[in-house]
């Protein structure tokens, strides 16, 4: 795999036509971020990509910009984008469906959680971009009603997410129902480069280009991250004060989706306007809390990792780890909420003395030492803790199992 070295510059140098440049240009779009900078010019090319980006990072227009106008100029073709999430699902088309439709390009959206009518009438008239969630997309194309049998242009967007959520058998079925590699376009996109991407890199794709703007698993550059090791008794409390010494919007994440519910009515009693995401939400209500959320009736979102790469909102300024995430890895995915487009942010943890070798895990994937704060309010019980606790060495793994990562018990 080749990785491409370029110097960020304006839209008008990656060989993108006029038609969609008039169509960036409505949009405001004047300078591509750097992934969209790496990734529009080689996918213009026709090449195979391994994208290694961020969330928040812009790979949206870094894949979907050369994908519609390859779609445009030859007037035929499918493109079908496989995500991890509805949510996210839901705002990919939103900015597909941007792009696309002053030119005619129509776009489908299959997920779970609502009705097939809607998505079956969808797929009548003959989208040119079919986004989709695996499993839905897997119901509709072995009961007959739709093929996928003509992609030409695959993106797998999120994929080591997918495939961490348990969604791999899910994946390995789909690309056998479509065209071989040499006879189709693929884009994959990750913020993490695990030896599964590596094994689909090598079977399913032609000589891939790499593309990278960040090391993968190294977190947003412009979030500024703190850790506070406090008893779990008392972590509502420093949530509490945190959310009346910080401004703006803050997201949330509990570990587990009773978890994100208890707490999210624990800030309500508190004072502060909170709404929830989880399983145990439907569809419906995660997209009203979630446009709650971006309409600031509410300024706390509370979510499980469900959420982590499914909420696509500007200017969060804070992200809290209530709970820290099962798997290091997610901690990445998590801040990423904040600092988005080369803003700036904060995200703060909340780790229990006994959570000292999930703060090295986190450290070693991010290469760099996570400060731990003081809270004036709190630091007596703080200090309670023994200092060879509040480090990152030695220390014994959590004594309670790790619950598995499934989309379904978020």
């Amino acid at each position: 795999m080749e990785e491409t070295q370029e110097t960020p510059q304006g839209f008008e140098g990656l060989g993108i036509n006029d038609v969609f440049m008039q169509a960036l240009a409505r949009l405001k779009f004047s300078t591509p971020t750097p992934i969209q900078h790496k990734a529009i010019p080689v996918a213009l090319a026709n090449e195979d990509i391994i994208g290694i980006a961020q969330t928040g990072t812009g790979k949206t227009v870094a894949f979907g910009v050369p994908m519609l106008q390859r779609l445009f100029e030859r007037r035929g073709g499918l493109g079908l984008v496989i995500l991890p999430t509805r949510e996210l699902a839901l705002q990919v088309n939103e900015a597909l469906k941007t792009l696309g439709d002053s030119l005619g390009l129509r776009t489908a959206v299959l997920i779970g959680g609502e009705g097939m009518g809607k998505q079956l009438h969808q797929l009548s008239r003959k989208p040119n971009v079919v986004i989709a969630t695996p499993g839905r997309l897997l119901d509709i194309v072995s009961e007959g009603k739709f093929s996928i049998a003509l992609t030409t242009i695959l993106v797998l967007d999120e994929a080591d997410r997918m495939l961490d959520m348990g969604f791999a058998p899910q994946i390995r079925r789909i690309l056998a129902l479509l065209p071989p590699p040499q006879e189709r376009q693929t884009l994959l996109f990750s913020a993490t480069m695990p030896d599964d991407i590596v094994t689909i890199a090598t079977e399913q794709m032609r000589m891939p280009v790499r593309v990278e703007v960040a090391p993968a698993g190294t977190a947003a550059e412009k979030v500024e991250q703190e850790m506070y090791i406090v008893r779990k008794e008392d972590k509502v409390a420093l949530l509490d004060e945190l959310l009346k010494s910080h401004e703006g919007s803050a997201l949330i994440f509990s570990r587990t989706k009773h978890g994100a519910k208890r707490l999210a009515k624990q800030l309500n009693d508190l004072g502060h306007r909170a709404g929830e995401i989880h399983a145990n939400k439907s569809l419906v209500q995660r997209i009203a809390a979630l446009n709650d959320f971006k309409q600031g009736r509410i300024r706390a979102l509370v979510a499980t990792d469900i959420a982590a790469r499914g909420i696509d909102v500007t200017g969060i300024g804070l992200v809290v780890n209530f709970d820290l995430p099962d798997s290091s890895q997610d901690y990445v995915h998590r801040i990423g909420r904040t600092g988005r487009a080369g803003r700036e942010g904060k995200a703060i943890s909340l780790a229990t003395p006994d959570q000292r070798r999930d703060i090295r895990d986190i450290e070693r994937l991010i290469r760099r030492p996570l400060p731990i704060a003081k809270h004036e309010r709190l630091s007596a019980q703080m200090h309670e803790v023994p200092a060879a606790q509040r480090g990152i060495r030695g220390g014994r793994r959590r004594s309670f199992p790790r619950k598995p990562r499934f989309a379904q018990r978020r």
